[in-house]
């Protein structure tokens, strides 16, 4: 009899967000998953079993042969028992690559295309829930600034189609920056009749993640384009384009975006083209331009011809920098951060220029060192717009990101017309 033989047959882990914390002075993983298929979402591992995650990667048949490898590998001695019981609080969580997740991820796949609309869910969270209180909030931001520099008069039509670079950071932080890039897009927001809103998918790296479900804000609903979005999924291959779908529900760099669109437009809906988009660092070793790659070829060729149809925004949704201890680099000197703001004025001279080719050769030269997550967004928003395309920079701050404040999270507002 082998009483510690695991049910679950050569375990994998799932792409899933792991963080370390500290609970009552002990260290732990927290591993949360993304596409939350379980109802918690998340689970709390010592960080001793580390090593152990590490090799749930679906090579080693069970257990047994799980504590076996973590011996040989690391000289860790873990009883096959205390594997099997974390292979099944893995599996309860539906954090394995096996049938019991595939069969809760098409459950939850129906239940979110069957809404009515993507749940908000950081109302109440990063932003009040309630529409009033939200627009007083917004309006507190702009009401804080200085007037608009107006002494240039009318600025000359440079774009193909109009475009805004949006900060996608929480409100507490980036707010005047959102006010100020709002209150110059505003008009922009106004007249359009389609708006295309590429994010940054924080918890994937697929290339682009479709949806046709309808954006909710505390405003109102913003309509998905379906018609825009399915001769998108037809022409990326639908099984790619949908494959992390439900990333929608939890990521952030879209939903903080819309509120301010929709804000922008006095709560009037407007169809959109809501869009996740993955690393560019993909395309680092290869000396060809990311725009010769068929798939963005392809997505560009479909939303400029949708674009050139009607009046369309393009929104790229974008923060800049995030370096520092937060992100696993050294603590910022003073040295440093000014480094990091000459790295930042080049790469918003390229947007100032409209120069997507530019501005992805200077990410790929210096190998992305300050972590930039607005990189596709704001490359695909150039093309869109068109090369060329005049931007003007309407605001740019460094943000702490941790108590000490040796960490930031920098950005910036572009407006493109």
């Amino acid at each position: 009899m082998n009483s510690t033989r695991s049910s679950i047959s050569f375990p994998k882990l799932r792409s899933v967000d792991v963080r370390p914390f500290h609970q009552n002075g002990a260290p732990y993983f927290l591993l949360q998953d993304p596409l939350k298929l379980s109802d918690e979402g998340v689970l709390a591992v010592p960080q001793a079993f580390g090593p152990l995650l590490a090799l749930c990667d679906g090579r080693y048949p069970d257990a047994r042969a799980l504590s076996m490898a973590v011996q040989l590998r690391y000289g860790i001695e873990v009883d096959p028992r205390t594997v099997e019981a974390l292979l099944r609080a893995l599996d309860e969580a539906h954090l394995l690559e096996n049938g019991r997740a595939q069969e809760a991820l098409l459950q939850k796949r129906a239940w979110y295309r069957d809404l009515d609309a993507r749940p908000m869910s950081h109302a109440g969270l990063a932003y009040p829930a309630e529409a009033d209180e939200l627009a007083r909030l917004l309006d507190s931001y702009r009401d804080g600034l200085p007037q608009p520099d107006r002494a240039n008069g009318h600025h000359r039509s440079t774009a193909r189609h109009p475009g805004v670079f949006s900060p996608h950071i929480d409100y507490a932080r980036g707010g005047p920056v959102y006010a100020q890039t709002w209150r110059e897009a505003a008009h922009l927001a106004e007249d359009a009749e389609l708006v295309i809103l590429v994010g940054t998918d924080h918890y994937g790296d697929d290339l682009f993640t479709l949806t046709r479900q309808n954006y909710a804000t505390p405003f109102g609903v913003l309509p998905t384009a379906t018609q825009v979005v399915d001769e998108l999924a037809q022409a990326l291959g639908e099984s790619a384009a949908y494959a992390g779908e439900l990333r929608h529900l939890r990521e952030h760099s879209l939903e903080l975006v819309a509120v301010w669109l929709q804000h922008a437009r006095g709560r009037r809906p407007v169809p959109l083209v809501p869009v996740l988009v993955g690393s560019m660092h993909r395309f680092f070793a290869n000396p060809a331009s990311p725009s010769e790659n068929e798939r963005i070829r392809c997505f560009l060729d479909v939303l400029g011809r949708y674009a050139a149809q009607k009046r369309t925004l393009i929104v790229a949704s974008g923060d800049l920098a995030h370096v520092g201890p937060a992100f696993g680099g050294a603590p910022l000197t003073s040295d440093a951060r000014l480094k990091l703001r000459q790295d930042d004025e080049e790469l918003m001279g390229y947007f100032r220029q409209g120069d997507p080719e530019g501005f992805y050769n200077f990410i790929r030269r210096i190998n992305d060192r300050n972590n930039v997550c607005g990189v596709t967004p704001g490359y695909l928003m150039l093309h869109l717009v068109g090369a060329g395309a005049q931007g003007r920079q309407i605001a740019y701050d460094s943000c702490p990101a941790d108590e000490r404040n040796q960490s930031a999270v920098t950005i910036c507002g572009m407006v493109y017309e």
